[in-house]
């Protein structure tokens, strides 16, 4: 297989790959009505020894960290209804991901947690104070997966809206939460404010403690912050989104991207994009962004076992499930067409566009009906599945680092635990013969940004990061360091 080169023909070194494994606190998750499979354990997830099982599991693996999906409202578009959601279970019911993560955390030393959390239906003051004391009780292993939420069901029942705010407002808003976020996080407490003076009673030096006074559009929070500073001043800040806003958001916010495409080609123009215009309007150098990139494999010892088990999941997978699932993520309800309507035929522009997407990379002359989009969703959602022996799926990896320039990805399963310990069992032994893959935790204990850019004493945001800018460092007086707007 080909390198790709720098440009100036010279062959880019292999990356050292950011690996994590993608969940959802329900069953399922990327795979509706794999829960009935007989070795399948996803509806524990009430469990919190499940959790922690899985975290320790990982963690003997040296995955970096746990990606933690989560959304606010159910898939009623399909049908104009909840019920396919409800009865197959797709990502229905869904727990909140953020209170497990200490417990997981107390059972591992060095794997981060990625968890999603929207800047739409909270105050920020309120998720600051949950974010901050979840890096302290990790120890700096927080990483906050920023989404602005995208199902009308979510908006009528936490903001008592028939639909979403408009994307680019929430964008919008989501740009400020951000700048209070960075104030709370890095601006309001002094890095050296906690003296713990027992001889003079000093919990908290008073003059290291200030009001933030934020007065903007949407948001007006005085402050101070109600937490002390954390081991990483600000999560691990990841994001997915590659409209115009979202590539913007992400070109000044991100520190990693999430894309879900079916093919590499699909998604690299949007990733060459956001580096550049993180490099030409905000200042920063476009590779240390670095990009996940959702993908489940299905491994087999011989190509002939990974066909077998890939065939088995579709005994269980529910096709009512997966277009419940397409429904919530397009707004398109595929109940409105016949079983044989050829989707790319249609009257809707929209489905047209959204379905060529989907169909763009199969064989020449395949008909695409609502059948073929569940069957394809029904197993690995809205990214590709890889199937075949080790070598083969690492292949496919690489095609995905070399063709779209990925970092890494965001491993989800057919089976839980099943497909996790068929990745670690097969093919992280491939990746690291083709030095794809660490041996160790770059920073053994450390927090998660140290061991995500593999650097020791990375803890907080790099100086070209917008967040830098808020830090609030030790022994500077606070005239001396005006907050940003």
């Amino acid at each position: 297989m080909s390198r790709p080169t720098d440009g100036s023909g010279q062959t880019r070194p292999k990356k050292k790959l950011i690996i994590n494994a993608f969940v959802e606190m329900c069953s399922g998750h990327q795979s509706p009505g794999l829960w009935r499979h007989p070795s399948d354990q996803s509806h524990n997830f009430t469990s919190v020894q499940h959790w922690v099982e899985l975290a320790k599991l990982l963690e003997s693996a040296r995955f970096h960290g746990i990606f933690i999906a989560d959304v606010l409202g159910g898939y009623d578009v399909y049908r104009d209804s909840l019920t396919p959601a409800i009865v197959s279970g797709a990502q229905w019911p869904v727990n909140e991901p953020l209170s497990v993560v200490p417990a997981m955390a107390a059972a591992t030393k060095s794997l981060g947690f990625g968890v999603t959390v929207s800047t739409s239906y909270e105050a920020p003051y309120h998720l600051h104070r949950r974010l901050a004391t979840v890096d302290h009780l990790t120890n700096g292993r927080l990483g906050w997966n920023i989404v602005t939420s995208y199902l009308d069901s979510a908006a009528r029942n936490i903001a008592g809206r028939e639909k979403q705010v408009a994307h680019d407002e929430r964008y919008e808003q989501a740009e400020e939460y951000l700048r209070v976020m960075y104030k709370l996080f890095a601006s309001s407490w002094r890095d050296d404010a906690v003296v713990l003076d027992r001889e003079r009673g000093v919990y908290t030096d008073p003059e290291a403690v200030r009001q933030i006074n934020h007065e903007g559009k949407f948001f007006s929070v005085p402050g101070p912050a109600i937490v002390q500073p954390t081991p990483q001043r600000v999560p691990l800040l990841l994001q997915a989104g590659t409209s115009k806003a979202g590539k913007l958001f992400a070109a000044q916010h991100a520190e990693a991207i999430f894309v879900s495409s079916h093919a590499p080609q699909v998604c690299a123009k949007n990733i060459a994009e956001v580096r550049q215009l993180a490099r030409e309007k905000f200042g920063r150098d476009g590779s240390k962004i670095k990009v996940l990139s959702l993908v489940t494999p299905i491994l087999g010892r011989t190509e002939e076992e990974a066909k077998e088990k890939l065939a088995d999941y579709r005994k269980f997978a529910s096709t009512e499930g997966a277009l419940a699932l397409f429904g919530g993520w397009t707004g398109m309800d595929l109940s409105k067409y016949g079983d044989d309507e050829e989707l790319r035929e249609v009257e809707s522009n929209a489905v047209r566009s959204t379905v060529e997407a989907y169909a763009r990379f199969s064989p020449p002359g395949s008909k695409w009906t609502k059948h073929t989009v569940a069957e394809h969703v029904s197993i690995g959602g809205n990214g590709p599945i890889l199937v075949g022996t080790p070598e083969q799926v690492a292949d496919g990896l690489e095609a995905w680092i070399n063709e779209a320039d990925v970092d890494g990805f965001n491993f989800a399963y057919a089976l839980f635990p099943g497909s996790f310990q068929d990745i670690i069992d097969l093919l992280l032994p491939e990746l690291k013969k083709r030095g794809l893959f660490w041996d160790d935790y770059a920073v053994p204990g450390g927090t998660y940004r140290e061991n995500f850019y593999g650097a020791q004493g990375q803890k907080y945001p790099l100086e070209e990061h917008i967040a830098s800018k808020y830090q609030w460092k030790a022994g500077v007086p606070s005239e001396e360091h005006k907050i940003p707007e």
